[in-house]
């Protein structure tokens, strides 16, 4: 058996080096930004998230919805709560419950929360996107800018019925 060369490697060429020095400064500047772009970057949801139980969060949305029904769409009841409430919306295998009818221009806090998994809320076409977990109340503050229909897709995964998971928000 032969043992290996002495120098078994060789060098890196000038323009290896060039290279290992641009990515390592390339990840020092984008590892710099994340900070940066997190307190500057102005692109985070206005939130605050409290501990809550399935059956207490359950019973908010109840309340809500017997307090502003003003109609149902698909056997989900429709709820237009005035302007500067609290705004309750829950997540559950395979529903988002109930359908939210806001207004233009006027300020809401949204409490979102899930009765069983994990879910994602995903308002489209203006791409909020949050994660919404069991025991938790994700409280964020919504300003409508436009009107017309939003629909809340669940981007995560949450079982077999996950793609029949679609909720809606109409802005008058």
């Amino acid at each position: 058996m032969l043992a290996p060369e002495r120098n078994w490697w060789t060098p890196l060429h000038r323009y290896e080096k060039s290279w290992v020095i641009v990515a390592f400064f390339w990840c020092i500047l984008l590892t710099a930004m994340m900070p940066i772009w997190y307190f500057y970057g102005r692109q985070n949801v206005p939130a605050e998230t409290l501990s809550t139980t399935p059956e207490a969060f359950e019973e908010k949305v109840q309340e809500m919805v017997a307090q502003y029904e003003i109609g149902t769409e698909n056997g989900l009841p429709v709820v237009a709560p005035p302007p500067g409430s609290d705004v309750y919306l829950l997540a559950r295998q395979w529903q988002w419950y109930p359908v939210l009818q806001l207004e233009e221009g006027e300020t809401y806090r949204l409490h979102l929360s899930s009765l069983d998994v994990q879910h994602g809320f995903s308002l489209q076409p203006v791409n909020l996107n949050l994660q919404i977990l069991p025991g938790y109340d994700y409280i964020a503050t919504l300003t409508p800018t436009q009107t017309g229909e939003f629909s809340i897709i669940c981007n995560e995964f949450c079982a077999i019925g996950h793609h029949l998971m679609v909720g809606k928000i109409i802005v008058k």
